[in-house]
């Protein structure tokens, strides 16, 4: 895309924000015809804007709905997409002004390194979107025929929600009913009604952590410390790029990785599954933990 260009894109997000305008009258501005802009907003659309559309058609960015008052709030990047994006930006090969501009401007748009996320699929959108709006009114919702994989039972749950996961996959909730902050995936609702109940447990709301692995826990319960061989560290890396992070090489053309973990079972997967090119060395918890799965498998 040519100078030009993004420089009308850019007039055209900044337009867009709590937008009244028709198309043709963003086309007029722009000093562009109607299908240049209706481009522009599927192009915004397909990179993570949140684009409504008034009566009449009139498209806007949703800036001043719910939780959303910048324009980082509008299009987001998950823990390792901003990571990859790190990475990226950094394997330029000169030290050019436009790369520390880039840099700059990224950092500030998103206080690297904890960006937000939002890719949501179609079908999820509605929920999503009415989960923002309880976030951003601090109300309580009711998902609807929840499937709840750890109980193996479909139920309504009555819960404050507050805050998202990576790309709107999860959301956190306080559920009354029990006094537990809990993690619900996105895409187990069926759906979500909104109340006109106010949060009466907001000072119970707590952030959680998230490991190299996506599994969220109140706290992390270990270190896992495995040696891996490339085989292993391509396969970790690709499929968790945040766990490069905490992956150090030795001098035998071996990788080791010491990482922070909420869970045990986001390891233990990974480590069943590549067995012949790992090395377990800790935590005696974990290792105790892998042995259990492995007596198990061994009696199917």
């Amino acid at each position: 895309m040519d100078q030009p260009k993004i420089e009308r894109l850019l007039r055209l997000i900044k337009l867009l924000i709590g937008n009244k305008l028709k198309t043709s009258e963003l086309a007029e501005k722009l000093d562009c015809d109607v299908r240049t802009i209706q481009r522009y907003i599927d192009s915004l659309g397909m990179a993570g804007f949140v684009i409504e559309h008034r009566s009449r058609g009139v498209p806007f960015l949703t800036a001043q709905k719910g939780g959303l008052k910048e324009i980082s709030d509008l299009v987001h990047f998950s823990t390792e997409e901003a990571y990859i994006l790190h990475r990226a930006i950094d394997s330029i090969d000169s030290n050019t002004a436009l790369k520390q501009n880039l840099k700059k401007k990224l950092y500030n748009l998103y206080n690297y390194p904890w960006l937000a996320d939002v890719v949501v699929k179609p079908e999820q959108g509605e929920n999503v979107q009415k989960l923002i709006k309880a976030i951003g009114d601090k109300l309580c919702v009711t998902l609807k025929n929840y499937r709840s994989a750890n109980s193996n039972i479909v139920s309504d749950r009555y819960v404050e929600p507050y805050k998202f996961t990576t790309n709107y996959e999860q959301i956190w909730c306080y559920e009354p009913s029990n006094k537990m902050c809990k993690i619900f995936r996105i895409s187990r609702i069926g759906n979500v009604i909104l109340s006109d109940q106010n949060w009466m447990c907001e000072k119970e709301h707590k952030e959680s952590y998230i490991d190299i692995f996506r599994i969220s826990n109140n706290e992390y319960i270990g270190n896992v410390h495995i040696t891996l061989n490339l085989r292993a560290y391509n396969l970790l890396t690709e499929e968790f790029p945040l766990a490069e992070k905490y992956i150090t090489p030795d001098k035998n053309n071996f990788f080791i990785l010491n990482a922070p973990v909420c869970s045990f079972e986001g390891p233990a997967r990974f480590v069943l599954g590549v067995f012949n090119n790992v090395n377990v060395h800790g935590d005696k918890n974990f290792i105790h933990f892998i042995n259990e799965k492995i007596d198990i498998i061994k009696k199917i």
